[in-house]
């Protein structure tokens, strides 16, 4: 642990630039509405490299998601959190494991392509009003566990599934966020475990993501200045520009 607190110290620009970038993309995320997870990796790959851009979002999210546990704690609707992480948790850890097995270029084409169809999911996830049986959520949760473990910026995805079994409101915020936070954690273990994810990269994830929180507060501000719409389509071009130089990095 001193060793990496003194590599960490070895470079204070670096540390600096990766607090102000996951300061300035949580302002983003949360002025646009793609959330942190998704803003954030576009920002991040040139200061971490790609391959690690996942393991460090699993660690960083924990603070967003575990700030919302806390918050809503008494809203969770433990009955859809048992459903989604049945198949949902050992699917996580395969796609994980899956992701520690890719070269930096797979990654890259992954992380971009995900990025770039992220756009129009979202917007066409929002338009939809599908509607999930049980069978039908343990099915979603296994989906959605592959590709949140080897994956950033899923949320997109648990939000939909979970609103199309009739979760809403507070209940919504604080489902989500222990989905989260739980997978996260898995997803930390098994890449600490398989030496993807070491010391510097964690406490690195730490520090980015104690600078996320003021973000959302300051995002919350600056909404009430800035002309509806016009933030979201700004990210999208930041989003789809991100996706196009992972992509360009993975040929």
């Amino acid at each position: 642990m001193t060793t990496a607190l003194l590599t960490l110290a070895a470079s204070p620009s670096q540390i600096a630039l990766a607090c102000l970038v996951a300061f300035l993309s949580s302002v983003l995320g949360g002025l646009s509405g793609f959330g942190t997870g998704l803003v954030l990796p576009v920002f991040l790959v040139p200061l971490v490299g790609v391959t690690n851009v996942v393991p460090v979002m699993a660690v960083a999210m924990l603070f967003n998601n575990g700030s919302r546990v806390l918050a809503f704690w008494r809203e969770i609707q433990w009955s859809h959190v048992r459903y989604m992480l049945a198949l949902g948790l050992p699917a996580c850890v395969a796609g994980a494991y899956s992701y520690t097995l890719l070269s930096s270029g797979w990654v890259a084409l992954l992380l971009g392509t995900f990025l770039l169809i992220s756009v129009p999911l979202r917007r066409l996830l929002k338009r939809a009003q599908f509607k999930l049986s049980n069978h039908g959520e343990l099915g979603a949760g296994a989906v959605f566990g592959f590709i949140n473990g080897g994956m950033t910026g899923t949320g997109v995805l648990l939000i939909s599934i979970l609103m199309s079994v009739g979760v809403s409101g507070a209940a919504l915020v604080a489902t989500d966020a222990i989905i989260s936070v739980i997978m996260g954690l898995t997803k930390a273990v098994i890449f600490g475990s398989l030496d993807t994810l070491n010391v510097n990269l964690t406490l690195t994830g730490l520090l980015v993501g104690a600078f996320t929180a003021p973000g959302a507060f300051v995002a919350r501000s600056l909404l009430k200045r800035i002309p509806a719409g016009i933030h979201a389509w700004f990210m999208e071009l930041i989003v789809v520009a991100g996706a196009i130089a992972l992509l360009w990095r993975g040929t």
